[in-house]
This record gives C-alpha cells, structure tokens and sequence, in this order.
C-alpha cells in the first residue's frame, strides 16, 4: 500500500512543478468513488523547465506541500507516486512478436511480448519509464484489446515507450527522499494529466491533451482508446511572465501577479479603457498602462507556443486523426482569451479541462492548475487495484493501463538465469 501509516488506504500524487509544488492525498471509498481528503500547495523554489536545479530549495518546497496535505488529511505520508517533466523526455512507438505458448496467451506470453518491445537502442544516459500498450495482433487478428486467454500462434505488441534522462529522474528520487518519502513510482506528466481530464469518449475518438504548466507545455496525442505520441516544448508560462516583466519593466514577481490578474492572451478581448498599475524597478513610481497593451505582449508568445504545438501535430502524423480536438489544461491555459486565440490557430474543437470523477474536495480541485497532482493520484489508485488484482490471482492489469517498468537485471543476473532455467 502506499500509506505506511495508520490510514493505509491513502493514496498520495505529488506534483513537483515549476511554479509550484502540490500534494493531493486521496482513498478509494467502499462504493468506488475517488475522494480527496487532503491538499498542500506551496511555491516551487529550485526547479526550471521542470527539471531540478537547486535540490535544497526543492526539498523546501516539497516539505511544505506535504505538511501542508498531511495537516488537512489528518495522516502521515510516507510515500508518493511523482510526476516527471522536461525537454529530456524522450518517446517513440516500438512492436514486439512472440511465438504463443501452449497455443493460448497466458501472462508469461503477455510479458515476453513486452519484453520483445521494449528491446530498442536507447542512448546510455536515458532509462524507460513507461512502456504503454497500445493494442495486439494475434497471427492476422489486428487491433485486440485485451489478448489473455485468447487462442493463436503468435503474439504481436504495439507499444508507445517513454524514456526520460537518469540524472533528472535520480534529483528527483534525491528530492524526495531528503524530505523522508518513498517513491512509489515516477509518472510521465501529461500521461497523469490525461487521467483527470480525459473522457473515455475523446481518447477513443481521438484527441490531443495540451498540458501548459510554468516551465513547460506536455502534448499527449490519444487515438483509437491508446496514446499514440508525447512530447514536451520548453515554453510555457514563465516565458509570459518574462515578456510582462522585459515589456513593462516591471520585477518577476510583480511581473506574475500582474499576467494572473489583468493579462489576456487575445488584444482584441481587452479594453482599452481597463487601465491597470504597473509597480516599478527601485524606487520610481508606479505607472498606468491598458489592459489591451498588456494583452498586446501576451498575445504574441501564445502565439509562437500555439504554432510550436501545431508543428509538433503535423510531425506526429496525427494531426487528421483527432477530431474530439485540443484539450487544454494546466495553470497557463486559465488566461482570458487562450481559448479564442487556439481555436483561430488550430480550427479545431478547444476546451479547457479540469480534474473530473472526484468527490471529497472536489470543488477546491476544479481548477486546470490541479489537473496533474489528480492524475498522479488516479494513476496511483489504478496502480494498486492492479497490483491487489494480481496479488489474489484475478486477471492480469487491463492493456489500456501502464504497463510496469522493472529495472533491467544485469548482464550476470541474466546469465545466471538463464542456467537456472536451461540446465
């Protein structure tokens, strides 16, 4: 279980962002309904593109966060399942085949199949962290589901896999740790996203999630029920806060409050007639400027992202296959106008998602800015009904879900194994 602590049924997600670092604790009730009991939220210090660069300060930010939950749960976490961001993460579609034996796929034929996908050159300073099923073959029988028990001579696997670089996943682990957690397992970003506001419907139908955090925009493109493509651009929210503060000259942090108040992300939307205090650098006095000539610094980084997100669909060959659209979430996609603006861009359906199929604090999480921490915490709660599934010897974690990732045994273990099982 995830809690080693008098409340074991709890679940924790932590989302170490850029701009901010929240604990969301939650339980699965008796009648199957998720609730969250507990919230810690505090400011992100040492992070940048979602990648570490001060571990002390990421501590710190940690620490109050999950004091932070624990207070309002009324527990003491002690392990949590992380999300994982940044330019390293890396992704790419790999298939693997298998003869079947005995004639009937069992789990053994499952996990060699896997094992036959995941068998790619990746670069040495890269590790797999989720090999994501997206459908099975048996001899000439395409697009299976769910391929156990099924009859057939060989089993083909179409998977998506993720790799992010060692090092920015060990300064996380490191970060955790020093706060006295376990981590139950480290989560690609958007793919948590994609639990708490993805409909069953539009990954079905085909659709794009577009995940705009502080330091960076994560883009996961569904298709057919599986995800089919990942990538992550490195500008996203600071990137607006930065303009604000370079055009207004203005300090960051005066700079930030002004884009969450006042700033639009559409001039057309803005009057000219709002007029808005502008705090300056030193001692000067503050200046007056319009709201429309706010919008008309914001409006062109928008802009670019927007563009960078279309050039990423047209590479990803999927750009035809998403007709559910573009779903926005994330803290950057609250701002006035982002809507309006993507949807002249893209031409598209666009809407903006919040966390959903949550009870207990519901109403404080429905807010793009949570839509992360809830996903880790439904991907940890999946996890564990899998995990217990197994356990009691019911049917094998559905092909829909995340296949586990267990670390490489070495070139000695393998041999030894081998004899073990040969000889």
């Amino acid at each position: 279980m995830a809690q080693q602590s008098n409340r074991g049924d709890l679940v924790v997600g932590l989302d170490i962002g850029t701009s901010k670092v929240v604990a969301i604790v939650g339980q699965l009730t008796p009648d199957g309904q998720i609730e969250i009991v507990g919230i810690g939220s505090h400011p992100s210090r040492g992070m940048k593109k979602g990648v570490v660069i001060n571990i002390e300060s990421t501590v710190q930010s940690i620490q109050r966060a999950v004091e932070e939950a624990e207070l309002m749960a009324g527990c003491e976490i002690h392990s949590v399942y992380v999300g994982i961001a940044g330019n390293h993460v890396q992704s790419m579609n790999s298939h693997g085949i298998v003869a079947i034996r005995d004639r009937e796929v069992g789990d053994a034929d499952l996990e060699r199949v896997i094992d036959a996908a995941r068998a790619v050159a990746i670069p040495a300073d890269q590790r797999i962290i989720h090999i994501l099923p997206q459908e099975y073959a048996i001899d000439s029988q395409e697009g299976i589901r769910e391929p156990l028990g099924m009859s057939g001579v060989r089993l083909e696997a179409r998977v998506h896999l993720v790799t992010c670089a060692v090092n920015a996943i060990q300064n996380i682990e490191k970060c955790v740790k020093r706060c006295g957690l376990d981590v139950d397992d480290i989560i690609l970003e958007q793919l948590a996203s994609s639990y708490s506001v993805l409909t069953e419907d539009e990954k079905e139908l085909g659709v794009c999630l577009v995940d705009i955090g502080g330091g960076t925009t994560d883009i996961a493109i569904f298709t057919e029920g599986a995800i089919r493509h990942t990538a992550v651009i490195p500008i996203a929210g600071d990137q607006v806060t930065n303009d604000i503060a370079m055009a207004l000259r203005t300090p960051t942090q005066h700079a930030e409050q002004i884009k969450i108040k006042y700033a639009c992300a559409l001039a057309q939307l803005a009057g000219e007639d709002q007029m808005i205090k502008v705090p300056s650098v030193g001692d000067r006095p503050p200046r007056e400027l319009s709201r429309q000539a706010l919008a008309e610094v914001v409006e062109p980084r928008y802009d670019e992202l927007f563009t960078l997100i279309q050039g990423e669909l047209r590479r990803s060959a999927f750009e035809d296959l998403i007709p559910a659209g573009i779903v926005l979430t994330g803290g950057t996609a609250k701002m006035e106008g982002v809507i309006e603006l993507a949807e002249e861009i893209f031409h598209m359906p666009i809407r903006l998602a919040h966390p959903q199929n949550v009870t207990g604090l519901a109403d404080v999480v429905h807010n793009p800015i949570y839509s992360t921490g809830v996903g880790l915490l439904l991907y940890g709660i999946q996890r564990q009904q899998a995990d217990n599934r197994r356990a009691f010897g019911y049917a094998s974690e559905s092909s829909n879900q995340v296949a586990e990732v267990a670390p490489q045994p070495s070139l000695m273990e393998r041999v030894k194994s081998w004899f073990q099982g040969n000889l």
